[in-house]
């Protein structure tokens, strides 16, 4: 959910326009969004890395072709119409060693 007050601060995704509308991803940290980068989350999906603060910014279309789990596709589907900018712990800048070591937990088979 989206809060308004009267304190500007730099938009999280583009780092350019100053903006109130924010919204509180984990207590005491706040993202603040620009109109610009809502209008852009339509038409894309965008990732906030909470460690570093990078920016991933993926055309929804392409994003959804690319997936091959059906389960995961389906979810994204399901999303394809929402405006969604998603924080994400760790990005394979700011860890590259631990997005390394989830992709191989995830290749585990489970017994």
């Amino acid at each position: 959910m989206l809060d308004f007050d009267n304190k500007l601060q730099k938009c999280n995704v583009c780092k350019h326009e100053y903006t109130s509308i924010h919204t509180e991803v984990i207590p005491g940290v706040k993202v603040y969004v620009c109109d610009n980068c809502l209008e852009a989350a339509k038409h894309n999906f965008i990732w906030i890395c909470m460690g570093c603060g990078t920016v991933y910014i993926r055309n929804k279309k392409l994003v959804i072709e690319r997936i091959t789990d059906n389960e995961l596709k389906r979810a994204y589907l399901l999303c394809q119409d929402k405006q969604i900018i998603q924080g994400i712990d760790m990005c394979i800048k700011c860890d590259p060693e631990g997005i390394l070591n989830y992709m191989d937990i995830q290749k585990v088979p489970v017994c």
